[in-house]
């Protein structure tokens, strides 16, 4: 697959999307990511309602046009989320980049489809989802990860 396949304008154009989430001054929670295969990291700022559900969110990402564009997607549909349906999302898209599971509900996230042939992009396009759920159930359980917390430990 040629890279103008995986970097088609609607991919770069999501990249563009990423201003309208800058960094959070108020946020009352911190997440941060980073994707071994590739370096890129993801850092985010939550503020929550009194429901537990995203009020707001802001965003500082270091990644190529791929991981940019998984954190604009993750960005548009934050808003009114809670940590289960984060973390859930984050599972769910984890296996359908492993092709084991069938595209997952995420608005636009088929966008990202061709993406799925290159392995190495894949830590990048979990950022947004990785960061938050570290914010998220760090709070719910301080100095619990996400790691631990997903493997039971």
């Amino acid at each position: 697959m040629s890279a103008a396949k995986l970097y088609t304008a609607e991919v770069l154009g999501l990249a563009v999307e990423l201003a309208a989430f800058p960094p959070l001054a108020d946020a009352s929670l911190a997440g941060d990511a980073r994707a071994s295969a590739c370096g890129s990291t993801l850092s985010i700022g939550l503020r929550l309602d009194a429901a537990g559900r995203v009020e707001a969110l802001g965003l500082q990402v270091r990644a190529c046009a791929i991981g940019q564009a998984a954190a604009a997607l993750f960005a548009r549909d934050a808003i009114g989320q809670n940590a289960d349906t984060i973390l859930a999302a984050q599972t769910r898209i984890a296996q359908w980049l492993a092709g084991e599971a069938a595209l997952p509900g995420w608005r636009d996230l088929a966008m990202l489809e061709p993406a799925r042939a290159y392995p190495g992009r894949h830590g990048a396009i979990l950022l947004p989802w990785q960061a938050a759920a570290s914010a998220l159930f760090a709070r719910a359980v301080p100095g619990l990860t996400v790691s631990q917390h997903c493997r039971g430990g």
